[in-house]
This record gives C-alpha cells, sequence and structure tokens, in this order.
C-alpha cells in the first residue's frame, strides 16, 4: 500500500512507512481506540482460559456478542487452527467471559444475553501471506484479517482481507464432530443476504437492489448481514439496518443514546422528516441507557428517494 501527502503546489510526496518494533505496540494503539476503529466496547487485555491467553477481549452491543482479537507481527501460524481454538474455548467457558465482562465494567450480563452465535475473531497483523489469506476465504468463517500499516506523521491505515469464495469450509473440513470447526461451526452462524431474502417477495427484492446500490455508492459504506438485518455502515459506525419482508422492506436508523443523567451520546441524531412517516422507537437497557432509533416502511419504489433523503442524513451525522 502507498500514501501520498498532497503538497501546496500540488505535489504528491510519498509518505515513508515506520515498522512496528512489537505486536505490544499495535496492541495498545487498537485497544485506545477499540471504540473508534471498530465499533466495539473493550473488556479486558491478556485474558488468560485454560491454556489460552487472549489479547483483547471485547464485546459489541450491536450485536450482544464478544469479540477475540489477536495481534500478529510474523505470519508462521495458522490463522484457521488458532482462530477456531480460540473460539471452541470461549464457547466452553461462556462463564468465564460473562465474569469477566462484569467485573470489568460493573454490569450484570447474563449468558442468555449474549449472541453466542454472533462470536467471532479478528486478527490484526502488519501483512498476511497468501497461505493465510486463502486459508479464511470461505463464505461462512468467523473471522477477520485486519492489516494495520504505520507512517510517518502519525498516519494509520487499516485494510480488512475480504473473501471472495461460496464455498462452506464445512465441506472441506475434518468431519471428526469432536474437531474444534465443528464444534464452532454447530454454534456461531456467518449470515448471508440470502438468509434475509428468500421469503421476500420479486417486486421487494428489486426495491432492496435498488436500495443496496445506491447505499453502496457512497463513500466509505460497507454492506454486512447480520443475524436480524442486513446493515450498511459508514467506516465502523452503523448508520441504517433494512429488514427484508415478503411485502416491505423496514429500515432502522438509530438516534443515539441518553444515559441516566441525560446526557445525549455523541452525535445524537433528530431527523427532518417532512411528510412524517418515520416511527420513533425507544427502549431501555440494563444499564439504563435509553437506546432510540427511527423506522420506515418501504412498500413500492416510489417511497425510494425519500428513504434516501432521509437516511443520507443519518450517514452524513458520521
Amino acid at each position: 500500500m502507498y500514501l501520498y501527502q498532497l503538497t501546496a503546489n500540488g505535489d504528491l510526496s510519498s509518505m515513508k512507512q515506520e515498522r512496528f518494533l512489537l505486536e505490544k505496540d499495535i496492541q495498545k494503539l487498537v485497544e485506545k481506540n477499540l471504540s473508534e476503529i471498530f465499533n466495539l466496547q473493550f473488556v479486558a487485555s491478556e485474558l488468560t482460559v485454560e491454556k489460552f491467553r487472549v489479547d483483547t477481549l471485547a464485546f459489541d452491543e450491536e450485536s450482544n456478542s464478544f469479540v477475540i482479537i489477536e495481534y500478529k507481527k510474523g505470519n508462521s501460524y495458522s490463522v484457521v487452527d488458532q482462530g477456531y481454538s480460540y473460539l471452541s474455548v470461549m464457547l466452553n467457558n461462556k462463564a468465564d467471559f460473562i465474569l469477566e465482562y462484569n467485573e470489568r465494567l460493573n454490569q450484570s450480563l447474563r449468558r442468555d444475553d449474549v449472541d453466542w452465535s454472533a462470536s467471532r475473531v479478528i486478527f490484526i497483523s502488519p501483512s498476511f501471506n497468501a497461505y493465510q489469506k486463502n486459508s479464511v476465504n470461505f463464505r461462512d468463517i468467523p473471522f477477520e484479517l485486519w492489516e494495520i500499516r504505520r507512517f510517518d506523521q502519525g498516519v494509520i491505515s487499516l485494510i480488512q482481507h475480504q473473501a471472495s469464495s461460496k464455498e462452506d469450509i464445512n465441506l472441506v473440513a475434518d468431519t471428526n464432530p469432536e474437531s474444534p470447526i465443528k464444534q464452532v461451526s454447530n454454534e456461531v452462524k456467518v449470515y448471508r443476504e440470502e438468509d434475509h431474502t428468500s421469503n421476500a417477495s420479486a417486486s421487494i427484492m428489486e426495491l432492496f437492489e435498488a436500495l443496496k446500490e445506491e447505499l453502496n455508492s457512497w463513500d466509505d459504506v460497507t454492506c454486512t448481514a447480520m443475524k436480524y438485518y442486513v446493515g450498511f455502515k459508514k467506516g465502523s459506525s452503523l448508520f441504517a439496518a433494512v429488514r427484508i419482508f415478503r411485502n416491505h422492506l423496514s429500515i432502522d436508523f438509530s438516534r443515539g443514546q441518553i444515559s441516566p443523567d441525560g446526557q445525549k451520546s455523541k452525535n445524537f441524531f433528530t431527523v427532518d422528516d417532512p411528510k412524517t412517516v418515520l416511527e420513533a422507537k425507544s427502549w431501555t437497557h440494563k444499564n439504563g441507557r435509553v437506546g432510540n432509533s427511527y423506522i420506515m416502511k418501504l412498500y413500492k419504489p416510489s417511497d425510494l428517494d425519500y428513504a434516501k433523503y432521509l437516511i443520507k442524513q443519518k450517514y452524513d451525522t458520521l
């Protein structure tokens, strides 16, 4: 990857890459900026469970799931073996992870509050070799590979390696039911758009594809299938959650949260809705914070332009 800085006279000046000397340097950087980079809540560092040490334990409040983050400097290891081993340890020691979360964050999370099917592992390294990238090139593998680079003037880049294969890892994995891959695959599920579109009518599928094409054309947008919806993110921040029903689309976009003392979260969002088509929704989390969102239902193509107008307002706040 090459980065350039535009000078005052219009010339491009290449930025010099600075190496990370230690894995710990990467870990400190990511943990300090975990919310900004991945929109995750930091739980613990260097957590030991059985014979495994988890570099960083995080919690995804969006999916109510734990995330394990591992940092690597070299590339002489198997991300598949390590990833499934970490997930297997987590799923077999759920009480330890719940206890760590509650003690560290002074919460009362229960086992049933966690969506264990959304558990995942993030590997972060300055580089991954071709073998490592190819080994996770399956559609349903619960890992993410992120390459991190540091440049002069304090510039950091993070690029995710995206899987391109549609193959199911269970078709090539060890058939032994006691193998980590089989054990994890029985409980952890990587969702796809097809999980949400199978019951939609042809006209609603056309409507969804038109909406997806528009949102994906905006800068820095990624589309990811989650358990209950197809999510659209700007960077690491979700700005629209689309639920696909047979005869309509339901679009939910967050306004933000209000703490028990009445303080609103950063970029708390109030929409301009002259047609008054949105339904306001709120709920209270276990920690006392009140979540707020807007919901719009789309039934026909003529609704699409107004939906884009509303969603763009949320997108622009991020």
